[in-house]
């Protein structure tokens, strides 16, 4: 049986889609800062992360049904398929890295709205949605350019930050695939392995909000009061996608051995 289906692709790139939105979050602080609205930006910021956390709800079923129809060889054939969807992750992390300068534009004119339209998030998407609206977008297309990287420094980066978010992004890509995959090593406890995929991504989720999100948020707060240059918050979103980037790529290596893991935890669950 050839991995590649049709019901794979159709995964890798709503797993693209997914990991795009969710590395262009990081647009709507930088546009909040920019413009002054930290608490409208962060509205618009919450609104992409619950699309994003409801569309990887919704693939959910949809890669299950991949273990499902596997068949006999199952342990290698959903193993290599798991593998091409985390590469989708990675594909869609980049896409969305790439897409910063664009996407800063255009919340930061998406953020004015908001703030005009009293907070309602269906009359900013209405307005940004008209004909006008959608003629004018091509003037806030910016491409990736080495001018983007005028200003680095070395020590704009914030270390300890890239690391965690690497880390962190790494549970979360492998998640709901590592459980699953620990449904096929374990049969037995095929049902209690998949329940867990909650469990790391809720754990995944927790450790974002303590330990990555205020620190960024609070350097925005900081470059909206004029306390610091907008350039370190540029390049501390910047190194934020970037380090989602190798934490796609970390995902690969920790996949095997986070099945295996679950595998041997639904012992004592």
């Amino acid at each position: 049986m050839d991995f590649l289906t049709s019901k794979v692709l159709l995964i890798f790139f709503f797993l693209l889609l997914i990991h795009s939105i969710e590395t262009l979050a990081y647009a709507a602080r930088l546009s909040g800062a920019r413009v002054g609205f930290i608490a409208s930006a962060l509205s618009l910021f919450n609104v992409m992360v619950i699309v994003s956390r409801m569309s990887n709800m919704i693939q959910q079923p949809v890669t299950g049904k991949l273990v499902d129809v596997a068949g006999a060889h199952a342990l290698s054939l959903v193993g290599q398929q798991f593998r091409f969807l985390i590469f989708g992750s990675t594909v869609g992390t980049i896409c969305g890295m790439l897409l910063l300068p664009t996407f800063v534009a255009v919340f930061s004119r998406a953020i004015v709205h908001l703030a005009g339209e009293n907070g309602s998030v269906l009359h900013m998407f209405r307005k940004g949605l008209t004909k006008s609206s959608l003629k004018n977008i091509r003037q806030y297309v910016k491409k990736p350019s080495v001018h983007y990287m005028k200003g680095f420094q070395l020590r704009y980066i914030p270390k300890r930050l890239f690391v965690l978010n690497m880390v962190i992004t790494a549970i979360y890509t492998i998640g709901v695939l590592a459980a699953l995959y620990a449904g096929v090593l374990v049969p037995e406890r095929h049902t209690t392995a998949v329940m867990a995929s909650g469990l790391v991504n809720g754990v995944a989720t927790m450790l974002l909000a303590l330990f990555v999100d205020p620190k960024v948020s609070v350097l925005a707060d900081d470059v909206a009061k004029g306390k610091r240059s907008y350039v370190y918050l540029k390049w501390a979103s910047v190194t934020m996608a970037v380090s989602r980037v190798t934490g796609t790529v970390l995902a690969q290596l920790l996949f095997i051995p986070a099945s295996y893991y679950i595998a041997w935890m639904t012992k004592w669950m």
